[in-house]
């Protein structure tokens, strides 16, 4: 029986090291072939019919067509890894908009969750654009921390390259694991953004591991890239972000980005639930964001 111990020993270990970097990826996959999904909610439901590219028009209770104040010009572009991505460009019907938001959304779900977190900055007169990663919702590919980053890479090369972008200040607005995932891709692009907003995001692929599972995680999570090495890199204006009441990611792993951070930067603590800035201090943000631009 002694034998077998060795080999036993590495399948338990090599399975567990997949299991604790599978956590970190919990995508939403949308068949290309939806054509309509539900959505429901305790008080209505929400039904999403898609057309060409995936374009989204939401009915109430799938009879009325749900009037919003923006508009969503749903696109198709293809990653550096070769996967076709899906993204949605996001614009106030009331205001030209001087600054856009390069949304980099957490590690579940899809637009049709994620979007939302960004809507309150919309009605702050800000463009957005939002996509899915590989592998989640109409996105091609797999979910992969590698594949994630290349897809954050290229699409920032395809946000800019769009005649409404060209003239605006440009600010990645990353969250959760988009906002650890914003600090690499902002050192590596800096010299094309103007300002990097991180909310509510852990500092290290590993801390978050140990924090979650004791010894083990940082064991077995492996690092890739890593937030509170690559802002150190970054020198443009910095805004973090966290809630001290996140059940989620710890605060002090927003202070450990902060603290590893290069000025100018600045560190606003907030209240309330993970990743809810947007929602609960919309103007307080909005302006941090233009404040930051003119410094």
């Amino acid at each position: 029986m002694n034998k077998f111990f060795p080999t036993i020993a590495f399948f338990t270990l090599l399975l567990s090291s997949c299991s604790f970097n599978k956590m970190f990826l919990q995508p939403t996959k949308i068949p290309a072939t939806a054509k309509k999904l539900t959505m429901k909610s305790a008080t209505d439901t929400t039904v999403v019919s898609y057309s060409e590219n995936f374009q989204p028009t939401f009915l109430k209770n799938g009879k009325d067509t749900i009037r919003l104040d923006f508009t969503i010009e749903s696109v198709v572009f293809k990653s550096a890894n070769g996967n076709k991505l899906n993204g949605w460009m996001m614009k106030s019907k009331t205001v030209t908009s001087t600054i856009t938001l390069f949304h980099l959304h957490g590690n579940a779900g899809c637009l049709l969750s994620q979007y939302m977190a960004m809507q309150p900055l919309l009605e702050k007169g800000f463009q957005v654009f939002v996509f899915d990663y590989s592998g989640f919702g109409f996105s091609e590919g797999k979910a992969t921390k590698k594949n994630v980053l290349t897809d954050a890479l290229s699409a920032l090369d395809y946000l800019r390259a769009r005649p409404e972008v060209k003239g605006t200040k440009l600010v990645i607005y990353g969250q959760s694991l988009g906002g650890h995932l914003s600090a690499t891709v902002a050192a590596k692009r800096q010299a094309d953004i103007d300002g990097l907003v991180i909310e509510g995001a852990f500092s290290s692929h590993k801390d978050i591991g140990a924090h979650t599972v004791p010894v083990l995680g940082r064991v077995f999570v492996k690092n890739g890239y890593n937030a509170k090495k690559s802002i150190k890199l970054y020198t443009k204006p910095l805004l973090v972000i966290h809630s001290t009441e996140d059940e989620t990611i710890p605060f002090f792993m927003g202070k450990r980005i902060f603290d590893h951070a290069n000025a100018p930067k600045e560190f606003y603590e907030i209240k309330k639930c993970h990743i809810c800035g947007p929602e609960y201090y919309p103007d307080e943000i909005a302006e941090k964001i233009k404040a930051m631009l003119v410094k």
